[in-house]
């Protein structure tokens, strides 16, 4: 057994290739055969983890809870070996689906001194500001992209888990940037979308944004101002796809109707939303059952002093901020 704890400041990427180098069937497990075509399975059977962990630190998310808030990366040898392992696979057409992990790009990325992290309580390291300790470079992920691309069996890999745009949006117009923000994203439009790019900016409304410790919605109208530029430059239509959510703590009904204003005003017609699903181990999701802020609860004082939120809980409610997203139907 090998015992995984990505919290242990001796836990390393020798520990995660161990795990991801053993020998897997990469087939779903006997009982579920006689069901036949698994879905869940299809999306992901020709698809690659790179690494564990997440900074981001959203307070509706569980994986730096149950992952860790440090990212463990594998090695380039033991992501090259699987992609070679699935493209000997018999039904493997050239596509791999997604090289990812919980985030698209956090692979190789870290504290330039690590005994600040190991001592850091901060929740996230990219809100509401990059730390400056943090090593958010996309040129490791860059060399990893290439190698992989250069394979004789792979036409194409696909990057289908998210992108953390707010890494380095605001650095792509920066020609002094060391962190290869321009180069990751155009690399991303070029090869590795099928034509849709999805993003995640959650909402619009910043009181709503701070709540979810997500960056301001001006950075998501800044990567689709970018984003049409490149389609122009390479004369290509893709399209850059925003998800959101509805009655997230702190989300009235006149903030999902700002959020459709803005979205229509940037051309577009929204046809899914997630409704907010409270989650174990989130401040969202404590928020939600208490209905007290608890982000900004000072937990040495008395409960008096907590302030209440106003939360959609009843279904009456998060229907209609649903239903909102959807002005185009009749």
């Amino acid at each position: 057994y090998i015992i995984i704890n990505p919290s242990d400041p001796e836990f390393s990427s020798k520990d995660l290739d161990k795990s991801f180098d053993l020998p897997y069937m990469r087939l779903p497990h006997p009982r579920y055969a006689r069901r036949g075509n698994i879905p869940a399975y299809e999306m992901i059977k020709h698809s690659i983890n790179i690494h564990r962990g997440c900074f981001g630190g959203c307070s509706f998310c569980t994986i730096s809870a149950h992952q860790g808030k440090q990212i463990i990366s594998r090695s380039e040898e033991s992501i090259l070996r699987e992609v070679r392992e699935v493209s000997e696979m018999e039904d493997f057409k050239g596509y791999l689906s997604d090289l990812g992990g919980p985030s698209a790009n956090m692979y190789g990325m870290r504290g330039k001194n690590m005994d600040i992290c190991y001592k850091c309580s901060r929740p996230s390291c990219i809100f509401p500001r990059i730390c400056n300790n943090l090593d958010y470079n996309h040129g490791p992920l860059l060399d990893l992209y290439s190698k992989i691309r250069s394979l004789p069996k792979i036409k194409k890999t696909f990057i289908g888990s998210g992108i953390r745009y707010d890494m380095f949006v605001n650095n792509i117009e920066d020609s002094q940037d060391k962190n290869h923000s321009r180069e990751y994203f155009e690399t991303v439009f070029l090869n590795h979308i099928s034509g849709r790019l999805k993003v995640a900016p959650e909402h619009t409304e910043n009181k709503v944004l701070k709540k979810m410790r997500k960056s301001s919605f001006e950075d998501f109208v800044k990567l689709k101002r970018i984003f049409d530029s490149l389609n122009k430059k390479h004369n290509l239509r893709q399209e850059l796809i925003p998800y959101f959510i509805s009655s997230h703590p702190g989300s009235t009904l006149n903030d999902m109707r700002n959020l459709v204003d803005k979205t229509r005003s940037l051309g577009y017609r929204l046809k899914q939303v997630q409704d907010f699903t409270p989650t174990p181990m989130t401040i969202a999701t404590e928020t939600f059952y208490t209905g007290y802020d608890i982000a900004e609860l000072d937990l040495r004082k008395p409960k008096k002093d907590a302030k209440r939120i106003y939360t959609a809980t009843n279904l009456i409610d998060k229907r209609k901020q649903n239903s909102v997203f959807f002005w185009w139907k009749r």
